[in-house]
C-alpha cells in the first residue's frame, strides 16, 4: 500500500514538473500570438516616394494615438514599390498602381489576397517658372508637348522668349511618368528633351531655375499651404491651369480640392493602399485608420480629396 502510494505521489510529481515546465512556453507563445494587433506593435510599410507628405502626417496622429504602435515607412519610386511588394517583403503600401493581369496571377499563384482601399484622390500638377506668362494651357497643348509636337514656348505662344520646352519628372521608375505613358500612349524609351531626377522636391527646385522648364509633380507636395515644406514648395514656382479634353476650352482648372473632386481637373488619381497580410495586425488597423473619420480628415487638410467622407463642396462667388 505504502508502495503504491508513493508511485502514485511520484506520478502527480513528474506530471506537475512538466505542466510547470509547459506553462512558460504557453504563455510565449500566447505573448507572441498577441504581439501585434491593429493598435500596437512594429512594422514596416512601403509608399510611393509620391504621396510622403501625406503618409507622413498619418503617421504622425496615428502614433500619437496609439503609443504601442511603430511604423517605419519607406519612400521609394513606383515600379521599386511594386517589386518590393509583390516580394512579400512588405505588407502594407500605399500607391496610385493597380495591378496588372499579370501581377494578379503572381499573387494568385502565391495564393495571397490583396486587399485594396481607395483612400483619396490626387492630381498631378504641372509646374512653371515664376517668369513663364503662359500658365493657362489647353489640355491639347499639354498632350501635344508630352508626344513631342510642341518642342518651343513659341508654339504654345508666339511672342514667348522661353525657348525649347524640358519637361522635367521625379524618376524613371515612377508613377508620375507612368501616368503620362499611359495617358498620351508614350513610349518606353521618352523623347530627348525628358529629364528625371531624383523626387518630387528636386522637380521643384530644378524649374524654379529653369526658365524654359514644364515639371510633374504629386500636388501633394503643395497643396498644404498650413505645411512649411509644402509653402516653400509652392512659392518657388507657378502651377498651370488645364482645361478640359477636347470640350471647353475656355475654362481653365488648377488641381484644387474642388477641381480634384469633380474631375474638371483632367490629371486625377486614385491613390491606394494594398495590403496582403494574412490576419488583421497593425497594417490592417493603419489602413483602416487612413479610411476612417481621422484619417480622412488629415487628408481633407493636406488639400486631396477624401475618397471614404463625404464632403461638401462650397462655390464662393466674388461679386
Amino acid at each position: 500500500m505504502n508502495r503504491t502510494k508513493s508511485l502514485t505521489a511520484a506520478a502527480t510529481g513528474v506530471i506537475l514538473t512538466a505542466i510547470l515546465i509547459m506553462m512558460p512556453a504557453c504563455k510565449n507563445r500566447g505573448t507572441a500570438a498577441l504581439k501585434e494587433t491593429p493598435t500596437s506593435g512594429n512594422i514596416r510599410i512601403a509608399a510611393d516616394d509620391s504621396f510622403q507628405p501625406i503618409i507622413e502626417a498619418e503617421l504622425d496622429t496615428f502614433t500619437a494615438l496609439y503609443p504601442y504602435a511603430t511604423i517605419t515607412p519607406r519612400y521609394m519610386p513606383e515600379n521599386e514599390l511594386v517589386a518590393f511588394f509583390l516580394n512579400d517583403s512588405v505588407k502594407v503600401i500605399t500607391s496610385s498602381w493597380v495591378p496588372t493581369e499579370e501581377q494578379r496571377q503572381v499573387l494568385l499563384d502565391l495564393q495571397t489576397v490583396v486587399r485594396t482601399t481607395v483612400v483619396a484622390y490626387d492630381a498631378l500638377a504641372l509646374v512653371l517658372h515664376r517668369s513663364n506668362a503662359d500658365s493657362l494651357l489647353s489640355y491639347e497643348n499639354v498632350k501635344d508637348i508630352f508626344t513631342g509636337v510642341i518642342t518651343d514656348w513659341k508654339q504654345v505662344n508666339p511672342s514667348s522668349r522661353l525657348g525649347p520646352i524640358s519637361i522635367v519628372f521625379d524618376n524613371v521608375r515612377s508613377g508620375n511618368i507612368r501616368y503620362f505613358r499611359e495617358k498620351f500612349e508614350l513610349p518606353e524609351q521618352l523623347a530627348p528633351n525628358f529629364y528625371a531626377v531624383k523626387s518630387n522636391p528636386e522637380v521643384i527646385d530644378y524649374v524654379s531655375q529653369t526658365p524654359g522648364a514644364l515639371g510633374i509633380v504629386s500636388v501633394n507636395w503643395i497643396s498644404d499651404e498650413d505645411d512649411p515644406l509644402s509653402f516653400n514648395l509652392l512659392n518657388k514656382i507657378k502651377v498651370a491651369a488645364i482645361s478640359q479634353p477636347y470640350i471647353d476650352r475656355s475654362s481653365y482648372y488648377l488641381p484644387l480640392q474642388g477641381h480634384i473632386y469633380d474631375k474638371s481637373y483632367p490629371f486625377v488619381r486614385e491613390v491606394n493602399m494594398h495590403s496582403r497580410e494574412s490576419f488583421t495586425g497593425l497594417g490592417s488597423g493603419f489602413v483602416s485608420f487612413v479610411a476612417g473619420e481621422k484619417g480622412q480628415r488629415i487628408i481633407l487638410k493636406s488639400g486631396l480629396v477624401p475618397a471614404t467622407m463625404p464632403i461638401r463642396i462650397i462655390q464662393v462667388k466674388n461679386e
